[in-house]
């Protein structure tokens, strides 16, 4: 099986006025594709940079990253937001959905930003379907339950077939039963498409779910990875 994600001495290091701070301090581990990997760490571990890093919404200081076999550390800004877009589905835990728009076109949404127009539609409603909101396509998020919404959120990661699922506290604004609807269908579709999900949690109950823990402490790997 091949890695989706290989990281390499990767280091973060943030300036805060006259102040080095740094975030993470040479984190080397391997993903392999169709994983399911929690990320775990106590507030300050790093492991927020990590999922910036991992999502390619920031790159290291210093290291090597690749994901899906592509060097991610030298890319500049446009070429970030592409590799980003093409390999990386988002699910945050307070949704990030467009408050005025439907769900179809929520969804539609990393199609229209890769320039994708044929079939936009169709794989948009697919999406939608495949996690069980066929028939609240054109409704917007306030005519939606959290958990719809967050469903919402799921069929917009999935709908441009991407190398991993990055899921930042998923169920985090999620009752219970709702939150355990969310990570059974996160884990399904990782079953179905064989699709890395890489799980961001403070919360065991939903490590114990996924095959393999990162934790992270002060910037370093606290234990095996």
């Amino acid at each position: 099986m091949s890695n989706v994600i290989e990281a390499h001495n990767i280091s973060k290091v943030y300036q805060m006025g006259e102040v080095l701070v740094e975030a993470l301090r040479g984190v080397s581990f391997t993903i392999q594709r169709g994983e399911i990997v929690a990320i775990m760490g106590p507030s300050g571990s790093g492991k927020s940079t990590l999922m910036n890093t991992l999502g390619c919404l920031d790159r290291p200081s210093s290291g090597e990253y690749f994901l899906d076999g592509e060097p991610v550390a030298s890319l500049n800004d446009d070429q970030l937001a592409s590799i980003r877009n093409r390999k990386v589905g988002f699910v945050f835990q307070s949704f990030n959905l467009l408050s005025r728009q439907t769900a179809i076109t929520n969804v539609e949404l990393p199609l229209r930003y890769s320039g994708k127009t044929e079939g936009r539609r169709e794989r948009a409603i697919e999406a939608l379907k495949a996690v069980g909101l066929g028939d609240r396509m054109t409704h917007r998020p306030y005519e939606l339950s959290g958990g719809q919404q967050q469903r919402v959120a799921i069929a917009r990661a999935i709908v441009n077939n991407p190398a991993i699922i990055m899921a930042d506290e998923p169920t985090g604004n999620l009752d219970s039963k709702v939150g355990k609807e969310i990570m059974s269908l996160l884990l399904n579709l990782n079953r179905e498409s064989g699709t890395t999900l890489i799980i961001v949690t403070h919360d065991p109950v939903i490590a114990e779910q996924t095959k393999r823990v990162i934790r992270l402490r002060d910037g370093l790997l606290d234990g095996a990875a």
